[in-house]
């Protein structure tokens, strides 16, 4: 699968033009999609220097991009067939409709090929299952209470 990661508010907090704090687990879950045979493309509005700049702020991480704002290494800009418009399988953007997702999420809805809606399932299947343990417990304590007040 081709993946375009934006990098400010992505992998990074904003602070542009200057890097901000990588935000956790971003650069970890990228090289793991890498190694699962993603290819990653750096999808960035930096240009020049500032975009040289976040190039080296992942290499020292250990995070090598297939390609950085183009489709492959090789393309060039103003060639006859350049488009600006990427052909990425998926876009991890912090200016997503709902905003990033916790980087753990990103990684299950690529690795699991799963929908939002499939997420979302799943979150409130554990939110709901955890407040049945919890009331299970609850009943449980009062019971036992109750057991040893009138027992």
């Amino acid at each position: 699968m081709i993946i375009a990661v934006d990098f400010d508010g992505t992998i990074v907090e904003h602070r542009y033009p200057a890097i901000g704090k990588e935000i956790p687990f971003a650069i970890d879950t990228l090289k793991k999609l890498q190694e699962e045979g993603h290819r990653l493309i750096l999808w960035s509005v930096r240009e020049n220097e500032l975009l040289d700049e976040a190039v080296e702020f992942c290499r020292q991480r250990g995070l090598e991009f297939y390609a950085v704002n183009t489709n492959y290494p090789e393309e060039q800009a103003g060639h006859q067939y350049f488009s600006r418009k990427l052909k990425a399988d998926v876009f991890i953007d912090d200016r997503n409709v709902g905003g990033l997702f916790d980087w753990n999420s990103i990684y299950r809805i690529i690795h699991y090929r799963l929908k939002l809606a499939d997420l979302v399932d799943e979150t409130l299947d554990d939110k709901l299952g955890e407040a049945v343990e919890k009331r299970k417990q609850e009943k449980k304590k009062k019971q036992s209470l109750l057991g040893r007040l009138f027992g």
